[in-house]
């Protein structure tokens, strides 16, 4: 197995790219300007980004072909709204609305005479505010929702007729309370309560809700009040939170301006750490400008990417900013390869032949990674939420240009500079001066005006001092028997506590999450949590076919279904809403049987006119019933687990019914659909992109084995950063998704590079190989973890939990990946021999490749023999 190579496609590629590395040396400055004319060209996209932008949370972050929509559009074309009947469990939406939660200043009980003057004021104040829309002056009343041509009114307040003095005198059930003869559920209207005997003793919270009609001028009132709620808080009983129909989608959009100066900031920490990490003490191969157009060209592809995408009409979604900070990290990680293996060339040959040595050793390891990286973000396409497939296409097509202005315009800045560095030209002035210190010089002379050093005993640049290191000490160190033994333990504690933390990941989306940590909407969020948990979504189970409710075992059957739902732990047993039961009722008080169709259908519409609110829950088509509703109130759903519990259990006890098609629905199941496939579709993504990365390093990395350990390695990190960032209080939802899929990316770009070299490097032990791999690429691996953390870092200093979460992951991807391709991976690799020789040499004419008329400088070489009077240097075939 160990002589078994798979180079068929890794030869023919280094060929070409070394042909590809020649003619960029020979032509740098044609490689530069074409890539910046198509730059500047695809960056006026940008004109289009507002018409582009699309941040509709329901549309972007929840699955397009979701089961909860299906359950809404039969909501909404069976049980059509009425203008005049309005109700708030009956809507297919959540509606338009404004809500204000409102508890005292000392968590003490608000059911007092003064706290209640408070709310009534407010009230006052929220039903005074008016609004101007076409010379019409409207208010509140002009506006709001209606119940027999009266707006909707707040419960509590109507209780005690809107009189504070009478809060703490009248005696109020909970949570149903009888007033004008019909229960009113009070769950959501009173929060914090404590009760003896079914009556409240105290409470902590009063919540009112204003509903609007659904039209244009609702959203100009709903502006206006969250002005007047800004402004307004000066109540010396109370505190206020609020929130709007809007906030939620305000709030959130909000978050993609934020990117712009992150990314600035972002931009200038990564020049700043590859301008110094590049910087040497010598004149001549300081690589200072090549670091700044190293970043330059990742900048060039985010502007060309973007700018072409935005042109052709691709949505622009608040997780596409994520994108620029991912490309900087790659293009820079690149850069880093390149530079390094460039270093490894003879510095006396000519710049062609560097280039061409460069391009065929560094353009292989970055093509591995850019194939496996847009490969991955491609299979992300797949995925059923358009937020992700977005994202991916935007950063596939980026990482694509980031390649290609890599081996091109940031290649032929590289050329342009090693010319400078063979003719000894200074860095910064391109003048050329002299190897050794002149005689007479002074100190200040013979340290910036003196360069050109290099290895004379391998013709090449000096080693950096970390590259020392990693061949002098940490190599040696890592292939120790007992460091061998230490680091096998360290990675079976890694996978134990990775595995761990798995178990611990909670899904879904917190809504709280899609706005800033300051805004006004987590504080309201946090009240509801607090006060108003006890009660959860009034769920509507719809039977939406034809049914005989006029046969009485039938409705026995039906009863014994619904009697399934309120046998769940999470459902109310006391507060349910059915028309059937209540039809029963009316039929014995009116004294008609309900057991024949005819009476029970000549009957119905009389029972509708003494309770006209219950004809919303039957549709009645040409004498026939062809769906109906019920309603069971929820109890205690928390947090994210119990809502998932709730969702899954409900459909569950619907299809379990066998008398009927039950389908149950409440507005919020539309954000409850992604726990249907969140953790699904990111396996089969994750799943899918390891196994495509397999079949890409078994044709590009020579060596079947070496393949596989990318592949597990792969695996490994995923698993570990899964469960980090479960431990790191990051949930798996469409924004960890996303970034979880870009890890397995950048996974490969740790483990690739490290790999490809282990098995290109022509020492004879594993050992020695494994020291080989991380002396040539230890570094520069080290310099792109570093570079993707540093341009992540200032991300952890948001308020809004994108780009938090990105941070998160992002730290963890680099920590981990850096672990494995320098620690783990090489280790590992030494425990298989690997005969791997170069054989089949295939010469290479390089001076017979020069143009007529183009000089060949030829070095003498130590290696070469002295008679001979070309540059002929061999490629594997």
């Amino acid at each position: 197995m160990t002589g078994f190579q798979t180079d068929c496609v890794q030869k023919p590629l280094s060929l070409l790219f070394e042909k590809l590395g020649y003619l960029v040396g020979s032509y740098p400055v044609c490689f530069m300007i074409i890539p910046l004319l198509i730059s500047a060209g695809l960056g006026g996209g940008f004109y289009f980004m507002r018409d582009r932008e699309d941040n509709d949370i329901e549309r972007q972050f929840t699955p397009t072909s979701g089961w909860s929509k299906e359950a809404r559009k039969f909501v909404r074309d069976n049980f059509p709204h009425r203008d005049s009947m309005f109700s708030t469990p009956r809507l297919y939406n959540e509606g338009t609305y404004a809500s204000v939660i409102i508890s005292s200043k000392n968590d003490s009980n608000i059911f007092t005479e003064a706290a209640f003057k408070d709310i009534i004021r407010l009230d006052n104040k929220v039903k005074n505010i008016s609004v101007v829309s076409s010379d019409r002056h409207l208010t509140y009343g002009n506006m709001c929702a209606k119940i027999h041509d009266k707006c909707v009114p707040n419960v509590m307040l109507n209780i005690i007729g809107y009189d504070p003095q009478k809060i703490e005198h009248t005696k109020i059930r909970y949570p149903l309370q009888e007033f004008k003869g019909r229960p009113e559920f009070l769950g959501f209207t009173i929060g914090g309560v404590h009760t003896s005997t079914g009556l409240i003793q105290s409470a902590q919270a009063v919540r009112l809700l204003y509903f609007l009609e659904d039209a244009r001028n609702s959203i100009l009132w709903l502006k206006e009040f969250q002005r007047m709620m800004l402004l307004e808080n000066t109540y010396d009983e109370i505190k206020v939170s609020f929130f709007t129909s809007l906030s939620r989608q305000e709030e959130f959009e909000k978050h993609t301006p934020d990117g712009i100066p992150l990314f600035s900031i972002t931009y200038s920490l990564v020049i700043s750490f590859s301008v110094i990490s590049c910087l040497r003490f010598d004149n001549v191969r300081n690589k200072v400008w090549v670091a700044f157009v190293g970043v330059l060209s990742a900048g060039l592809a985010v502007l060309s990417s973007f700018g072409l995408m935005l042109y052709i009409g691709v949505p622009f979604v608040i997780t596409v900013v994520n994108a620029p900070f991912l490309i900087l990290g790659i293009g820079v990680d690149d850069m880093f390869i390149m530079v390094s293996n460039w270093q490894q060339t003879n510095v006396h040959d000519p710049v062609e032949k560097r280039m061409a040595d460069t391009y065929k050793e560094a353009a292989i390891s970055i093509t591995i990674t850019t194939v496996t990286d847009i490969l991955g973000f491609y299979i992300g396409l797949m995925t059923d939420f358009p937020c992700v497939q977005y994202f991916c296409l935007y950063t596939s097509t980026s990482i694509f240009l980031c390649y290609v202005y890599n081996i091109t315009f940031f290649g032929a800045f590289l050329a342009l500079n090693g010319r400078r560095e063979s003719r000894n030209g200074h860095w910064l002035t391109c003048v050329q001066i002299p190897h050794e210190t002149p005689e007479g010089s002074t100190g200040c002379s013979a340290l910036c005006c003196v360069g050109g050093h290099y290895d004379e005993e391998r013709s090449t640049e000096r080693e950096h001092p970390i590259n020392h290191f990693f061949r002098r000490h940490y190599g040696p160190f890592l292939t120790k028997p007992w460091a061998k033994l230490g680091v096998v333990l360290l990675y079976i504690g890694y996978v134990t506590t990775a595995v761990y933390g798995c178990f611990q990941v909670q899904e879904g989306i917190d809504m709280s999450n899609l706005a800033a940590d300051d805004s006004y909407v987590n504080t309201y969020y946090a009240d509801e949590r607090r006060y108003f948990s006890a009660y959860g979504p009034t769920i509507m189970v719809m039977v939406r076919e034809e049914y005989p409710y006029w046969e009485e075992s039938n409705r026995a059957a039906l009863r014994s279904c619904l009697d399934k739902f309120k046998n769940l732990s999470f459902i109310s047993e006391d507060v349910h809403l059915s028309w059937l039961d209540i039809y029963e009722e009316f039929s014995q008080i009116t004294n008609f049987s309900l057991n024949n169709k005819t009476m029970f259908m000549s009957n119905i519409l009389k029972f509708f006119s003494v309770l006209p609110e219950l004809s919303l829950d039957v549709n009645i088509t040409d004498d026939k019933i062809y769906t109906s509703r019920f309603f069971v109130q929820t109890v205690d759903i928390a947090n994210a687990s119990m809502e998932i519990k709730m969702f899954n259990e409900l459909r569950e006890t619907a299809n379990q019914c066998a008398v009927a098609d039950i389908l149950v629905f409440h507005p919020a199941f539309i954000f409850c659909d992604q726990y249907d496939i969140l953790e699904s579709s990111t396996i089969q993504s994750i799943g899918f992109t390891a196994v495509v990365m397999l079949v890409v390093s078994l044709l590009l990395i020579p060596n079947p084995i070496c393949s596989l350990w990318v592949t597990l390695s792969i695996g490994s990190v995923i698993t570990g950063v899964t469960g980090f960032m479960a431990l790191w209080d990051v949930r798996l939802d469409t924004i960890s998704m996303i970034i979880l899929v870009v890890c397995v990316g950048f996974t490969v770009d740790f483990s690739a590079h490290i790999s490809y070299a282990f098995v290109s490097s022509e020492k004879p032990s594993a050992n020695e190989k494994a020291i080989d791999a991380v002396f040539h690429l230890g570094y520069p691996v080290l310099q792109g973890a570093m570079s993707t953390i540093i341009g992540v870092i200032i991300l952890a200093t948001s308020k809004n939990y994108i780009y938090r979460t990105l941070f998160k992951i992002m730290f963890l991807v680099m920590v981990l990946g850096l672990v494995h391709g320098l620690m783990f991976i090489p280790v590992f690799l030494t425990m298989f021999s690997f005969n791997h020789t170069k054989t089949d040499k295939k010469s290479y004419d390089f001076e017979g490749s020069l143009k007529s008329g183009q000089k060949a400088i030829i070095y003498e070489n130590k290696a070469l023999q002295t008679n001979n009077k070309q540059c002929v240097y061999t490629i594997s075939t």
